[in-house]
């Protein structure tokens, strides 16, 4: 299916009554624009394509989902405020990812990595929105306040892994789709844990952000499949963080290049 099918796709199951529909061809981006909330969304429409040629009519199915639920959510907002006691994860973006609203905003980020950045999410039950600095007012808290919550909140997130092995390198995914599955490269007790189970050499990968995939790298054949799990991801995802996958040891994150098949170049880089 191409770019312009999803669109009409689209448009068909979302209707003209409450969105009003521009695409931009070169860019392959579709953006909505709510005409009651007069606020919209932008969605690279290549993702989804990308992503119906794997999982066919329940890729749409899923942009219209997020959609409705994320619109809901604003209209929430802005007829019941936020709630007093706000749920607050943080979450993992390319370092490419703007780190302003649509509406000029700044939104509350942390630096990560060289390619990763972590922002700030408030969840919304369904969806979550990106905390701006606007919305600090109406949270009743301070950009530390929201950080120390988003760091207590992602411990208590599930850690249940799913294992396979291949080549005699083990590789561990955490795809629980409620948001967060990269956010658990932020869970250091989590981390840590791992590694005290890994032989190898421990390797962690946020190809998008709805999974988390952890390595034991036992020879150098297993690098060469990482790259081609964490290519196939990053293609994928809705939302792509980065292809690159790190080295994990004493709490630092090392990117690794890998330049070709069975040969690894490192970076020093702190996490």
């Amino acid at each position: 299916m191409k770019a312009q099918d999803i669109v009409k796709q689209l448009q068909k199951r979302l209707g003209s009554v409450d969105f009003t529909y521009a695409f931009d061809q070169e860019k392959e981006q579709l953006r909505l624009q709510h005409t009651t909330l007069q606020q919209g969304m932008t969605i690279q429409v290549s993702q989804v394509v990308a992503k119906y040629n794997e999982k066919q009519e329940a890729a749409i199915e899923e942009v219209v989902y997020t959609v409705k639920q994320t619109f809901q959510a604003m209209q929430s907002e802005q007829q019941q405020g936020f709630s007093h006691a706000p749920t607050i994860y943080p979450v993992i973006r390319a370092t490419s990812f703007p780190t302003s609203s649509k509406e000029g905003e700044p939104f509350i980020t942390t630096e990560h990595t060289a390619e990763t950045r972590i922002f700030y999410a408030l969840d919304l039950g369904t969806t979550y929105r990106l905390i701006d600095e606007r919305m600090l007012t109406s949270l009743q808290m301070t950009t530390t306040q929201v950080k120390e919550a988003a760091r207590f909140t992602v411990q208590g997130l599930s850690t249940t892994t799913k294992r396979d092995e291949v080549a005699g390198n083990v590789f561990y995914f955490i795809n629980q789709n409620d948001g967060y599955d990269a956010s658990r490269i932020l869970n250091d007790s989590f981390l840590q844990e791992m590694r005290q189970h890994i032989t190898g050499d421990m390797t962690l990968s946020v190809p998008h952000q709805d999974v988390l995939i952890i390595g034991d790298i036992r020879n150098e054949t297993g690098y060469d499949v990482l790259a081609q799990l964490t290519m196939h991801y990053f293609t994928v995802g809705m939302v792509p963080i980065t292809s690159l996958s790190f080295i994990y040891e004493d709490g630092a994150l090392e990117p690794i290049f890998i330049l070709a098949k069975n040969k690894v170049d490192k970076e020093n880089h702190e996490s």
